[in-house]
């Protein structure tokens, strides 16, 4: 398989109800450093996204942050990490995390989570992509979208293929070894017609 290099997460900017949110993003980040693999992630200090960048920081990992102008002082954009990009739009956010990528997580995380995961899975979907993509299943959070889009499936609005086009682990311990065993992408992927 092609390596994988960076990792786009897809993540909260908040913490969540239940402290295994934050002890889940804590593992992750320095997984991901421990494996030589860059974070990309949407930029901000607070929630789960501050989490896992300061973890892979804090375990010598390289992080870029991607984030808007007129999210950089609500989310309060991070200014301790390798490389923090502040662009025009959420679109320039969106396609230059997906630009930067080798693979895709998306851990718990609210409708901004959502939005990228389900881009980036139709994206794939249309050929336009063929990286991994792993959901974070923590305490089953996810449990409701992956019903969700078992019923599209099973209303005959997707085809069963659909569920392969992303990866369910239960941990973050699980991550990159599901990462490692993804198959090589089929061709490589060409930016510009994303």
């Amino acid at each position: 398989m092609t390596a994988i290099r960076s990792v786009c997460v897809y993540c909260g900017s908040s913490l969540g109800e239940s402290q295994i949110y934050t002890a889940q993003a804590q593992i992750l980040g320095r997984r991901l450093a421990e494996n030589g693999i860059r974070l990309i992630y949407g930029g901000g200090r607070i929630g789960l996204m501050g989490v896992i960048a300061d973890a892979a920081m804090k375990a010598g990992g390289e992080v870029v942050g991607i984030i808007p102008n007129h999210l950089h002082d609500w989310e309060v954009g991070h200014t301790g990490l390798t490389e923090l990009h502040v662009v025009d739009s959420m679109h320039t956010r969106k396609r230059m995390m997906v630009d930067m990528s080798d693979a895709f997580i998306a851990m718990p995380g609210g409708v901004g989570t959502l939005d990228e995961f389900f881009e980036v899975v139709t994206w794939r979907q249309l050929k336009l992509h063929d990286k991994p993509i792993i959901v974070l299943n923590t305490e089953d959070y996810w449990h409701p979208l992956l019903a969700l889009v078992e019923a599209v499936i099973e209303r005959g609005f997707a085809r069963r293929t659909t569920a392969n086009l992303f990866t369910v682990v239960d941990d973050a311990e699980a991550v990159v070894a599901a990462l490692l065993a993804e198959p090589a992408p089929e061709r490589p992927a060409t930016p510009s017609r994303i």
